[in-house]
């Protein structure tokens, strides 16, 4: 299990991360969503040991990634959104070198960098100089830097950004096959991905925790505050009258293109009850036949923009690394806090 607890992070008077709070259990795949400068890649540099926090803890397996800074990095594999590869090293030598640095035994090296090839599919471009690869295959190659020494979790930020549909496709259906064997927490402005990947959401604003569950709960927790559409057979004047006690609020009235003598509505309400029962015995009581009634379902985009529409437009419109912090300023923390090394 990850726990991140109360969970900080400053740069001078901008409050990237602010006391955040959220535990991944194993053997799921969670969505990371938030609006550009939320504070996703701040928390997961941080959770991974790449940036020093101002204030909270994260504890990786029960390790603290800042008091045992090797330990919780032995059961984290992390692909940034820049995948940490270099251009003039074959693909075969990369991996090598990362299974090195990773301290996998070397009797083993050999066997875990082809099965992390093999895994990830890049086993036919294995001789070729990385900087000749597409940026998808250079993607697979991240991904297999990521799983070497099979760590139990697995965090990927933006991991599908800047690829074509085909190869989305492809590393969606390989992250699909890794949440068999790993936890994994993704980060991505795909919401066609998330909820076609995720089995968990967690969602940030101004660097909170604004929700969390599954794409299903998120839905149904929205739905909330929303709108019923009916077809019913009657008058105005007695639809309106039957309707007055049952919780509801018209927002529309109108007569029906599809069914004559009849009425098209739309019905609002607030609350965690769902009205539908009350809506059809009210009608029911004052025999006005209902020829359709449906609850209107909100999209995860919908769910998304409605959880972070009070984001300011400036966080919305700027890249969430400059909005976090000058990058600059990251390396040099990064590099200076000895909690890191």
């Amino acid at each position: 299990m990850i726990e991140v607890s109360h969970l900080t992070k400053r740069y001078g008077q901008h409050v990237a991360v602010e006391d955040l709070s959220f535990r991944i259990e194993p053997g799921k795949i969670y969505g990371f969503l938030g609006p550009n400068g939320a504070g996703k890649s701040t928390t997961m540099n941080i959770m991974t040991g790449c940036l020093a926090a101002t204030s909270g803890t994260v504890t990786i397996d029960g390790h603290d990634i800042f008091e045992e800074p090797m330990e919780a990095k032995r059961r984290l594999g992390y692909l940034p959104e820049q995948p940490p590869v270099y251009g003039d090293m074959t693909v075969r030598d990369y991996l090598r070198f990362v299974a090195e640095a990773k301290r996998i035994p070397s009797r083993e090296r050999r066997a875990r960098v082809e099965a992390a090839m093999e895994r990830t599919a890049i086993a036919d471009v294995a001789p070729r100089l990385i900087r000749n690869l597409s940026k998808g295959y250079r993607q697979r190659v991240g991904l297999a830097q990521a799983i070497l020494g099979e760590p139990k979790f697995i965090v990927l930020d933006e991991p599908t950004v800047g690829l074509d549909p085909k190869q989305i496709i492809e590393i969606r259906d390989l992250i699909k096959s890794l949440g068999r064997e790993h936890t994994v927490l993704l980060s991505s402005h795909i919401m066609q991905e998330i909820s076609a990947v995720c089995d968990d959401i967690l969602i940030i604003s101004h660097g909170r925790l604004v929700a969390s569950g599954t794409p299903q709960e998120l839905e149904e927790r929205a739905l909330h505050g929303r709108a019923l559409a009916l077809t019913v057979r009657g008058e105005r004047p007695a639809v309106e009258a039957a309707l007055a006690g049952a919780g509801v609020r018209l927002e529309r009235v109108e007569p029906s293109r599809a069914e004559e003598g009849c009425l098209d509505l739309a019905l609002e309400w607030a609350g965690e009850k769902d009205p539908r029962e009350a809506v059809f015995y009210a009608l029911a009581q004052a025999r006005l036949p209902i020829l359709s009634m449906s609850a209107e379902r909100m999209t995860l985009e919908e769910v998304f923009l409605q959880m972070t529409q009070d984001a300011p437009q400036a966080a919305q419109n700027a890249p969430e690394e400059a909005a976090d912090a000058p990058q600059a300023m990251q390396e040099k923390e990064a590099q200076d806090d000895g909690r890191n090394l």
